[in-house]
């Protein structure tokens, strides 16, 4: 038997700032950029109830952690419930089991930020936002990690999501942060763009961005989510966390592909090649870029990794035990 460390969602809570998130994925990509394994997620689709449970993973050899994510989300409880395995890449034996609602904007947000860091001009410190629940908060708050941001406006439909957002975040970052009533009024003149959406159609039109503009999409992780336009696509220097999801459910770069305006040799580098130095980022001061965010397990096992260890620091988590299989399947 091997005792093995469960983290709740409250013990994970407020364990790590952004800072340590941005600091762990950036590690992360680094060691992806060099060869470290990673999947893209894979899917099974359930009709009825209508759900969806999905699972990534990736090993970080030099960290010593792998593991992944699982997560069911709809079926009949309409909601989604998250677990991260976390294990030792050396010995392969099993670490950690984490609770990962609460890590989840978290993570997320850190490889936005890691992708800000990279790809957005040194000087850029004004963000268009669009979206305001939970994600958009934690790429907000990551992002003001690695830019000193001077302005923020979002644009969310329904109004009072958005001046609560801006409420929010005005207090939790130094710099005033708006609403306005449309995304073209984020957009326009930003010099960082996210977006945090579960939308179907684009949310702005690519012709607004200013030239040398960055935007990190992080809401399009199946065919049919498409947040940027193909205008977007086109004029981009385009970064994947991934490159073998791209075609598999990056869906704004699916339907660019399909509406001829670029192909699969516009997939410029994987955030981790230019993160390892293996590949360029920004090559002027004009040309506009995306990071296209749609969940792996780099970010997940690279933030599971620095949370298990502060949680082994502050004696927090219970202990559970597994078997290793030569001693469950022969009883000895």
């Amino acid at each position: 038997m091997t005792d093995c460390l469960f983290l709740s969602s409250s013990d994970v809570q407020g364990l790590a700032e952004p800072a340590a998130y941005v600091d762990a994925v950036t590690e992360g990509y680094r060691q992806r950029g060099e060869g470290a394994p990673a999947e893209p997620r894979t899917k099974l689709i359930n009709e009825s109830p209508p759900g969806m449970f999905t699972d990534y993973a990736a090993v970080l050899p030099e960290a010593g952690y792998m593991g992944g994510y699982m997560y069911s989300a709809g079926f009949g409880e309409r909601d989604a419930w998250f677990m991260t395995p976390l294990f030792d890449a050396d010995s392969g034996e099993p670490l950690a089991l984490l609770d990962g609602a609460s890590m989840n904007p978290f993570k997320t947000g850190a490889a936005g930020a890691v992708g800000v860091d990279h790809l957005a001009r040194a000087d850029a410190e004004t963000v268009g936002i669009i979206g305001s629940g939970p994600q958009a908060r934690g790429q907000l708050r990551s992002t003001a990690t690695v830019r000193e941001l001077s302005a923020v406006e979002v644009y969310s439909p329904t109004p009072a999501n958005r001046e609560t957002f801006a409420d929010e975040m005005t207090a939790a970052l130094d710099c005033e942060v708006t609403a306005v009533d449309s995304s073209a009024d984020a957009v326009t003149g930003a010099d960082i763009v996210i977006t945090a959406t579960n939308a179907d159609e684009p949310v702005f039109d690519g012709d607004l961005l200013a030239p040398g503009t960055h935007v990190t999409a992080m809401g399009q992780y199946t065919p049919s989510k498409r947040e940027l336009d193909t205008t977007t696509i086109a004029r981009s220097r385009y970064v994947p966390d991934l490159r073998e999801r791209v075609m598999q459910d990056a869906g704004s770069f699916m339907h660019a592909v399909e509406a001829g305006v670029v192909s699969e040799v516009d997939i410029h580098a994987e955030l981790g090649e230019i993160v390892a130095g293996n590949a360029v980022g920004r090559q002027s001061e004009t040309e506009v870029t995306v990071f296209d965010s749609g969940g792996t397990g780099i970010e997940t096992v690279a933030a599971a990794g620095m949370l298990y260890e502060r949680a082994k620091a502050e004696g927090l988590g219970s202990t559970i035990s597994f078997a290793p299989a030569n001693e469950a399947l022969t009883g000895e």
